[in-house]
């Protein structure tokens, strides 16, 4: 697999077979760890976030802490020289200097990949606004291949904000890639999928269908992939207040969705997912966040080009 030196902004970067073999890779550093605690060694992973995070910047500061490597970077802007005026073409310079590897996450779409295109470095994508989060991507593939076996002919549903999810906008583009994929979206008006998306399923000859009822949507599906309502995408308080509690899945709806039902969430959650559900055995979301790490330790072996075990 060289993906050496190489940049990923998009699901697009990668093909779907380089995809594969590090989900491949994942799977074995789940099966054996301690194979792989000293492979970046003497590497060094900068997470540059310029708006918060907890689960992306955790799993990727742990997948370099449980590869030998080290840290460093900031959690957000006010803490670095950003708050100066500092451009993020001469933050990624400033940075490259010092590390072998960075991860950002910027506000404002295509941000990232200005910074890749002045960088000497491999920049990684943790989200840029309501563009693109390819590594919650790997991570939410992972998620399923594991549970599943794979991708084929799989329902999907995506329920809440499909407007300005960046996580389910990449998780569309990378499905289209494969055979018999057939989504549901389900959303409030104000919140439906870009026509963008809805363009690519068209192209990749995919059915879909968008409806607001989850309730009704729910038998039909193999996996449901719930997302909040976010707040921070909102210019109109009242707008989040009126949208935000559209669609909440309790354990009295999820009666009629099948046994095998697999439910995923990007987290953080407010209370679009009761907390009754946790323990139900189709809740996947936690395991889906630990799963998150150890795609992206794949994914920094990859980049870096350390010597595989």
């Amino acid at each position: 697999m060289d993906l050496k030196g190489r940049h990923l902004i998009e699901p697009a970067d990668l093909t779907a077979g380089e995809m594969e073999r590090l989900f491949g890779e994942a799977e074995r550093i789940i099966a054996r760890p301690k194979d792989y605690a000293e492979v970046c060694k003497g590497k060094l992973l900068a997470t540059l976030f310029y708006e918060p995070s907890t689960r992306t910047r955790f799993s990727f500061e742990a997948a370099m802490l449980r590869l030998g490597g080290q840290v460093i970077g900031f959690s957000e802007p006010g803490s670095s020289s950003v708050s100066k005026g500092e451009s993020i073409a001469d933050t990624i310079r400033t940075v490259e200097c010092y590390a072998d590897i960075a991860v950002m996450r910027h506000p404002k779409e295509g941000s990232v990949l200005v910074a890749s295109r002045q960088s000497g470095i491999p920049v990684i994508n943790a989200g840029d606004g309501g563009h693109h989060h390819p590594t919650q991507t790997l991570t939410d593939l992972l998620t399923i291949k594991l549970e599943k076996g794979g991708f084929d002919g799989i329902t999907m549903g995506l329920c809440g904000d499909l407007k300005f999810g960046r996580t389910v906008h990449s998780l569309i583009h990378a499905l289209t890639r494969y055979t018999g994929v057939r989504f549901i979206m389900i959303s409030p008006e104000e919140l439906s999928v870009p026509e963008y998306v809805r363009e690519k399923i068209r192209k990749s000859g995919l059915e879909f269908e968008e409806t607001r009822d989850l309730r009704e949507a729910l038998p039909k599906l193999d996996v449901l992939y719930m997302t909040r309502v976010q707040r921070e995408r909102f210019f109109n308080e009242e707008d989040y207040i009126r949208l935000k509690d559209r669609y909440i899945l309790s354990a009295s709806k999820l009666k009629s969705a099948k046994q095998d039902l697999m439910i995923l969430h990007p987290l953080p959650r407010v209370n679009e997912i009761a907390a009754e559900v946790d323990t139900d055995p189709r809740a996947h979301y936690f395991r889906q966040a630990k799963n998150g790490m150890y795609v992206r330790m794949a994914l920094l072996i990859a980049l870096l080009g350390v010597k595989e075990v």
